[in-house]
């Protein structure tokens, strides 16, 4: 019981941190244009390519996870869920981020998450 309890804690406590300091990383177009723009390691070597983009998938995972534990657990759930989606690579991500963000909820919160840093809102 004691380890749910602990779980709970950290997980509120790192998606508090967490997942504003992600909204606020996103550049404000980066869902205004229709298809996907160039990977930012893609002029890299390949090994730190392949080891950046395996550790941000790892993380995205990690995050999804989090944010589905925080649906019935403290946090912020759907946003970490959002911010996980954001990380991991998969056929169709750019379509998936833009009907996600499309969510009136999730785009609310995001842009008010941007306000209270003073960053500019997204844009659609």
């Amino acid at each position: 019981m004691w380890m749910i309890v602990i779980v709970s804690i950290v997980a509120g406590i790192l998606s508090m941190l967490l997942v504003p300091w992600l909204i606020i990383q996103v550049p404000a177009d980066y869902f205004s244009y229709p298809d996907r723009r160039e990977h930012l390691w893609s002029e890299q070597h390949p090994v730190v390519r392949m080891a950046a983009i395996g550790l941000k998938n790892v993380i995205g995972y990690i995050l999804i996870a989090a944010g589905i534990a925080m649906l019935v657990l403290p946090g912020q759930g759907l946003l970490t869920i959002f911010v996980g989606f954001l990380l991991i690579d998969f056929p169709y991500k750019f379509k998936t981020e833009r009907w996600l963000i499309g969510r009136t909820a999730i785009f609310k919160a995001a842009n008010w998450i941007r306000a209270k840093a003073g960053k500019s809102p997204l844009k659609k």
